[in-house]
């Protein structure tokens, strides 16, 4: 039996202003915190202990709201896209940034509107289903051409040994991560039975987890993580991912993605660039180049083509069925 959801209330201007600073803000400032994590708290574990907290919480909220009723198949496609999500791109974002500036990091991370671009075209060629997948417009065309070519200027000259260079393995797990966080992403949006935004992210943290406790065993982690070499700052650093990058800023996505446009909601993908730079900078000195202002504003330029162009979905047929009503694409939630 279908369930039927009240119209939301209509949003305050202080509460959508509230909202919009969590996002760009929150979000914008877990790279820094990430970064700082990660100098003494192994990557994978660090991560997998933070989402299995944060998802505990949001399910205990759930249960006691009654509002944690997954179905067994909800159960299996989220723990897919918690794999691509959770490992495959905040895992690999951990992982990276040991070596790679918090700022730079972002930036590479803000290409996943590219990726998403052109693997929902993918979706559509491969699929052959019309319900799924988009054809890009020449605009959106043009807004992943303006992206590229910011990602080459960013990371190109920087490739290289000796000090100031970028080191390539982490760069092309950024690019990686970026790529597998779209592809979640997409999948989670196809979902022939998709759960609440709630409780899909509930049931991503908590089994996105364990993938991460897995890599983490694999890895060895375990055996290099010791309790008497931890710091203030990692600690502190841990709990900000935990209860408010994972928490709170997700919580504001959710609540604005009823109360205003997604349009309007997407454009903290270019924004979250300039304040982790500028965090970045601010609190761990982080070098800021001419060259990377040049390249961090020709990648929001693309971003942000992207976002506001339309891509085209192919003519439904005249006996096809009616479309689902999709989820929301989770984007950069739990970062």
């Amino acid at each position: 039996m279908a369930t039927t959801h009240a119209p939301a209330l209509p949003a305050s201007r202080s509460q959508l202003i509230a909202a919009f600073a969590a996002v760009y803000l929150v979000w914008g400032s877990t790279y820094l915190a990430i970064r700082v994590a990660v100098a003494t708290i192994p990557p994978f574990l660090m991560a997998g202990a933070r989402f299995l907290v944060s998802g505990a919480l949001l399910c205990g909220f759930l249960l006691v709201t009654r509002r944690f009723r997954p179905t067994a198949r909800q159960w299996r496609d989220n723990a897919i896209v918690g794999g691509f999500l959770m490992l495959g791109g905040n895992g690999l974002v951990c992982w990276a940034e040991q070596s790679v500036p918090s700022g730079i990091a972002t930036l590479i991370i803000s290409i996943g509107p590219l990726a998403v671009v052109l693997l929902d075209w993918a979706i559509l060629v491969l699929g052959r289903d019309e319900k799924r997948g988009s054809r890009p417009t020449l605009a959106t065309l043009v807004g992943v051409g303006v992206g590229f070519a910011g990602l080459v200027l960013l990371t190109g000259p920087a490739l290289q040994t000796g000090p100031g260079g970028l080191p390539l393995i982490p760069v092309l797990a950024l690019m990686l991560a970026s790529t597998l966080w779209s592809a979640g992403s997409l999948v989670g949006r196809y979902a022939r039975e998709p759960a609440d935004p709630l409780t899909a992210s509930a049931i991503q943290m908590l089994t996105g987890c364990g993938w991460l406790f897995a890599a983490s065993l694999l890895a060895g982690e375990p055996a290099r993580f010791h309790l008497a070499e931890l710091t203030s700052r990692a600690v502190l650093a841990w709990t900000y991912l935990t209860l408010v990058g994972s928490l709170v800023g997700f919580t504001a996505f959710v609540w604005l993605m009823k109360h205003s446009t997604p349009a309007r909601v997407y454009t903290y993908t270019y924004v979250n660039p300039i304040v982790a730079v500028f965090l970045g900078w601010l609190i761990l000195h982080e070098q800021v180049s001419p060259r990377i202002f040049a390249a961090a504003s020709i990648i929001v330029a693309g971003v942000a083509i992207i976002t506001t162009a339309k891509n085209r979905k192919p003519a439904p047929q005249a006996d096809a069925a009616p479309s689902l009503e999709l989820e929301p694409a989770p984007q950069k939630v739990t970062q």
